[in-house]
C-alpha cells in the first residue's frame, strides 16, 4: 500500500510513517507522541531538558522513538532534529508543533516587551520555522509523502483570558498562520490546529489551582486531559482527515458555548 493511500483493515493508521513532536517530554506533547507511536508511527520527540526527554523516550514503545534535546526556537536545534530524522528514518510525514511558552503573567499595560518577544519566538515563529525546515530538507520528502502539520493553539486565541493576554495574542497569530499555510501549501501539505482550553498539565497548573471551581464552569464538568488533545491531533494528522485543512479545532469541554474563558 502506498503512503498516499488511506489506511484500511487492521493496519495501524500511521504504519510506516514518521513524526516529529516538539515540546514532548511531558503533558500534551508526550500524549500526542504516545498516541502516534501506539498507532504505528516512529517518532522523534524534542524538549528543552535532556533528562526529562530521555525518560519520555523510555516510556514510549521500544525502538519507535528518539529524543533530541533543545529549544524549539533554536535554529541549530531544528537543523539537528531534521538531519537526525532523515538519517534514522529517511522520511517525514507528520509535524506537530507542540512546544509553547508563556514567560509573562499580568495585564498588557505592564507587559515586559522582552517576554513578549520570547512568547512570539516560541509560539509563532518557531512553528513557522519548523514547517520551513521540513519543506526545504531534501532528504525528508515532506511534500512527496503528503505531509501533515498540526499546530497546538489555544482557546485563549479567541477569547481574552485574564493574565495571559499576550499568550492568547501569540496563539491567535498561530491559528491564522495555520490557515495561511494551509492555503499556500495545498494540495501536497495539510495544515490544521487544535485550540484547547485548560488541560491538566504542569504548564497550565496555575490556571486550575482550585480544580473543582474551575471545572464547574465547563458544561462537561471537567478539565481537559492530555489524551483529549492527543486523539484530536492524531485524527487531524491521519489519512482519515484527508479532506480537512486550514481548520482550528476547539477543544474546550463546551466552555465557549456558555461564554466562558480559560
Amino acid at each position: 500500500m502506498s503512503s498516499h493511500t488511506p489506511h484500511g483493515g487492521d493496519r495501524p493508521r500511521f504504519s510506516g510513517e514518521v513524526a516529529i513532536v516538539t515540546g514532548a517530554s511531558r503533558g500534551i506533547g508526550f500524549a500526542i507522541a504516545r498516541q502516534l507511536a501506539a498507532e504505528g508511527a516512529r517518532v522523534c520527540i524534542t524538549a528543552r531538558h535532556a533528562e526529562e526527554l530521555e525518560r519520555a523516550v523510555l516510556a514510549l514503545p521500544e525502538g519507535r522513538a528518539i529524543g533530541i534535546a533543545g529549544k524549539a526556537d533554536d535554529p541549530e536545534h531544528r537543523a539537528r532534529v531534521l538531519d537526525a530524522v532523515a538519517d534514522r528514518f529517511g522520511r517525514l510525514d507528520v509535524l506537530v508543533n507542540g512546544a509553547g511558552a508563556n514567560p509573562a503573567y499580568g495585564p498588557l499595560a505592564a507587559l515586559d516587551l522582552g517576554a513578549a518577544r520570547k512568547t512570539l519566538e516560541v509560539n509563532l515563529l518557531a512553528p513557522l520555522a519548523w514547517v520551513q525546515g521540513a519543506l526545504h530538507h531534501s532528504d525528508l520528502g515532506f511534500r512527496e509523502y503528503r505531509g501533515r502539520v498540526v499546530n497546538i493553539s489555544s482557546s485563549t486565541a479567541e477569547t481574552p483570558s485574564p493574565g495571559i493576554g499576550f499568550y492568547g495574542i501569540a496563539k491567535a497569530a498561530l491559528s491564522h498562520l495555520t490557515r495561511t499555510l494551509a492555503a499556500e501549501l495545498g494540495p501536497e501539505i495539510r495544515v490544521n490546529a487544535v485550540a484547547p482550553a485548560v488541560v491538566k498539565t504542569k504548564f497550565s497548573a496555575a490556571l486550575y489551582e482550585n480544580e473543582a471551581e474551575v471545572a464547574s464552569r465547563y458544561p462537561l464538568g471537567r478539565l481537559g486531559e492530555p489524551r483529549d488533545v492527543a486523539v484530536a491531533v492524531t485524527f487531524l494528522a491521519s489519512r482519515d482527515a484527508d479532506w480537512v485543512t486550514g481548520r482550528v479545532l476547539t477543544l474546550d469541554g463546551g466552555l465557549a458555548a456558555v461564554g466562558g474563558t480559560a
